[in-house]
């Protein structure tokens, strides 16, 4: 769109640029400006600044700046073209059209959008009138009201040729409703014919709320049960997502976009109080589509159906999403029970119960991660290599060098914590995955399980070299699982003789008989030498970083474990219990790797309060 600086300029003069953001922001006068809370990011004190003599907004909170045309695409998520035209009706301007070709087709646009709004008007008429009461009485069932159906234009096709005698009389050549896919031509009989007949329709708008197609679905035996309107001029249907113009506001609001698949569970979800549910329009996820999504969040939450072909579907946008990433795009996907998509999902359990699982929605990598241990189990050391190139050759298709670093190393994470180091060359982060035997520096799998023995060890030795430790780390000593009986015994007695004061020998000498064994390897200098952090000559202050970054270690490494296990049992069984058992182990890593940020964070401050 190539728009003169005259035009620009007079666009800017006449829509007022204090009244533009107020509509979305409450100002206050102060002196030649205006102030108010930024809508750009969330704060508590004004930084929002409006000059209108000098035309433009500046927030000194987050950098946000621009002008009215910058605001408007901003804070709506429009292009530059769509906040034009959208300021330009406002203001009562027409756009100027550079060229008479462009002109032609701006018109020929606008005489096709005509006649597809009349087309939905005259479905949402029969949906109201005595032809559409089966229709109406079938959309009642499905649980909507009156609101939703008036929101998103439902209507009814009736099965004659209805919908093209009431054009036609209205005007609109039939050559015009034949390139607008309202009608098609029988070659058999030599005669046109309504497109859509008997069915419920689902006008299909474009992202400024513009009707450009119509879904529709029947409520007899016909088969397909879905179509939609043909592609042309006006639409695009792996360009365009169904429900995006009541969207738009919703995920500008909630920071959240949710991607369903059909036109109910948008429609159910947005009755509920979810305002930003889209779906794609029968087809997988495009590039385009993704694009379109990364446009208005930097997350999208895919909602797919709870049986085989929505976790195929989840599996496909995967795919063609990794190519695609960058920092900070990426996807979400929420799991539903087997047999629920969204609507049955609100009708039997409620929005509360969509709501948690939103909450619980998990990251692109942790799929990808179930895909690739599904597609290719890894009991031998010839499928753990196999299983190796394949993860190497996922991290390889991303583009973007640092994401397809950060999915390397996260995927390393997660093979060592399920087989150990076995194989690998290289490190975290680097390319490289070798096949020939252990790289130097790097374990064998018997070398990792001593090792982690080791550290279960340490973690045992800190308390009794450091009895004081107990008072800072106790709740988690408590909680610690030790898979060695003799070592989890002896954490057991630990905790029943300790007592406030205690020092370490006489920490040790109270113990029971029949300990000095395990003693003795607990408190060994090979233990030491790989747990520095519980030998006797540390400090207190070391000795308690140590061992609470060692049990976070461990934990993670449990969790990891178990949440493998789970993923593989619900594979198997499908089962509400081991879904239930899935959900609790997401929620506990979670809350798991909230603690760990935490523990960094006050060991940064405590570096920085000591540094002063």
């Amino acid at each position: 769109m190539a728009l003169s600086p005259q035009f620009l300029d007079e666009l800017r003069a006449r829509v007022g640029l204090v009244d533009a953001i107020s509509r979305r922001v409450k100002l206050q006068r102060k002196g030649r400006e205006h102030l108010g809370l930024c809508p750009f990011h969330n704060e508590k004190t004004p930084s929002f600044t409006v000059n209108e003599e000098k035309g433009f907004f500046h927030c000194f909170g987050c950098g946000a700046h621009g002008d009215v045309i910058g605001f408007v695409m901003r804070s709506e998520h429009l292009s530059f073209p769509e906040a034009i035209e959208r300021l330009a009706a406002q203001a009562g301007l027409a756009v100027p059209q550079s060229s008479p070709q462009e002109r032609a087709r701006a018109e020929k646009l606008k005489t096709l959008g005509s006649a597809l709004e009349a087309a939905c008007a005259f479905y949402e008429k029969q949906l109201a009138g005595p032809p559409g009461r089966t229709a109406l009485d079938y959309l009642h069932r499905r649980g909507l009201d009156e609101t939703t159906i008036a929101r998103f234009r439902l209507g009814w096709a009736p099965e004659r040729n209805a919908l093209k005698s009431h054009l036609l009389k209205e005007g609109y050549p039939e050559a015009l409703l034949l390139e607008a896919g309202l009608i098609a031509h029988s070659e058999e009989r030599n005669e046109s014919y309504d497109y859509f007949r008997a069915r419920v329709i689902f006008p299909i708008a474009d992202a400024r709320g513009r009707i450009v197609a119509f879904g529709a679905r029947t409520l007899g035996e016909a088969t397909p049960k879905y179509i939609n309107s043909r592609e042309g001029e006006l639409f695009h249907k792996g360009k365009m997502l169904y429900g995006l113009a009541h969207a738009r506001r919703g995920a500008a609001e909630s920071g959240r976009l949710v991607v369903v698949e059909g036109y109910m569970d948008v429609i159910a979800l947005h009755q509920a109080g979810f305002n930003d549910a889209v779906a794609p329009l029968g087809t997988a996820l495009t590039e385009a589509q993704l694009a379109l999504l990364w446009r208005l969040v930097d997350e999208p939450v895919l909602c797919f159906d709870g049986d085989a072909a929505g976790e195929r579907a989840a599996g496909r946008a995967a795919e063609r999403a990794l190519p695609l990433l960058a920092p900070g795009k990426s996807l979400r996907f929420v799991r539903l029970p087997a047999g629920e998509d969204p609507d049955t999902l609100l009708q039997h359990q409620g929005a509360a119960a969509v709501r948690e699982l939103l909450k619980e929605a998990r990251p692109l990598v942790e799929l990808v991660w179930e895909l690739e241990i599904a597609a290719h189990p890894a009991d031998t050391p010839e499928r753990r290599a196999r299983l190796k190139e394949r993860i190497e050759a996922t991290a390889r298709r991303i583009k973007n060098d640092a994401v397809q670093r950060s999915y390397r190393q996260e995927l390393w994470e997660r093979y060592r914590a399920r087989f150990g180091r076995q194989g690998f060359k290289g490190s975290p982060g680097r390319p490289g995955w070798g096949g020939g035997g252990p790289a130097p520096g790097f374990t064998t799998p018997g070398d990792f399980r001593n090792q982690h023995l080791r550290h279960q060890q340490g973690l045992i030795a800190a308390i009794l070299n450091h009895p004081a430790l107990f008072n800072e780390v106790g709740e988690l000593f408590g909680r610690l699982k030790l898979a060695d009986r003799e070592l989890d015994d002896l954490r057991q007695e630990i905790i029943k003789t300790w007592a406030p004061d205690i020092d370490s020998d006489t920490l040790k000498s109270h113990l029971p008989p029949g300990y000095g064994s395990i003693l003795d390897r607990v408190l060994a200098a090979e233990v030491y030498a790989a747990v520095p952090f519980a030998s006797p000559g540390q400090t207190l202050e070391a000795a308690v970083k140590g061992w609470r970054h060692g049990y976070q270690r461990l934990d993670r490494e449990r969790l990891s474990r178990e949440i493998l296990e789970a993923v593989r049992e619900h594979a198997e069984q499908m089962t509400d219990e081991s879904l239930n058992r899935l959900h609790a182990l997401r929620r506990e890593i979670e809350s798991h790797e909230a603690e760990t940020l935490e523990l960094d964070r006050d060991e940064r401050l405590l570096g920085k309060t000591k540094a002063e």
